[in-house]
């Protein structure tokens, strides 16, 4: 009798331990599903950044269509055409959907094409590679001048990083937009 109410007393204890056992199991195989890393089917590599790129037009004064240069090496799975956004600045819009033209606007994009117009691009990324609007977000070098930066020494545009953008980049930025703002370039002169 003893014996049997000894193993009457075990099994609720093992049943337990199994169920407990079930739960974490089924818990480990839902975190793993959840977290693992998987390989998303929409995918597309960024633009090399050993790549040469073109402009094939200039959409306002910070967002440009590039496509890779001629004879560039290429990889085939990147887009050889796309939208980039240059990084760390904002131009007045001048094609938002919901807004109208803003000062300035006009004079960015024709700032920023004539800065490209025939001539190879040099892209740098940053840890941010895309915006919400899947655009490519990059430093854009024609020769060694950094267009972004150009762009806000020109008072055409005002610094706007994020956290974890090159601090080194962000400081040249935050000193040409000081130089525009003391002498009154640009978004800081006024209405054009």
């Amino acid at each position: 009798m003893a014996a049997a109410r000894r193993l009457y007393r075990r099994r609720p204890s093992r049943i337990w331990f199994l169920a407990a056992l079930f739960v974490a199991l089924v818990a480990a195989r839902w975190a793993w599903d959840r977290w693992r890393p998987v390989a998303d089917p929409h995918f597309v590599p960024p633009p090399s950044d050993k790549c040469r790129y073109v402009v094939e037009r200039v959409i306002d004064g910070d967002t440009l269509l590039v496509r890779a240069a001629d004879g560039e090496p290429h990889d085939p799975a990147a887009p050889r055409q796309f939208r980039l956004r240059l990084l760390g600045i904002d131009c007045p819009e001048t094609v938002h959907p919901d807004r109208p033209i803003e000062p300035w606007g006009p004079e960015a994009t024709a700032f920023t094409s004539d800065f490209v117009q025939d001539r190879t691009l040099r892209l740098v990324y940053d840890r941010r590679r895309t915006d919400n609007y899947d655009r490519y977000l990059a430093y854009v070098y024609v020769d060694e001048r950094l267009l972004n930066e150009e762009l806000v020494r020109s008072g055409l545009a005002v610094v706007k990083t994020f956290p974890g953008d090159s601090e080194s980049v962000a400081r040249r930025l935050r000193a040409a937009e000081k130089e525009a703002r003391e002498n009154a370039r640009g978004v800081w002169s006024g209405p054009p």
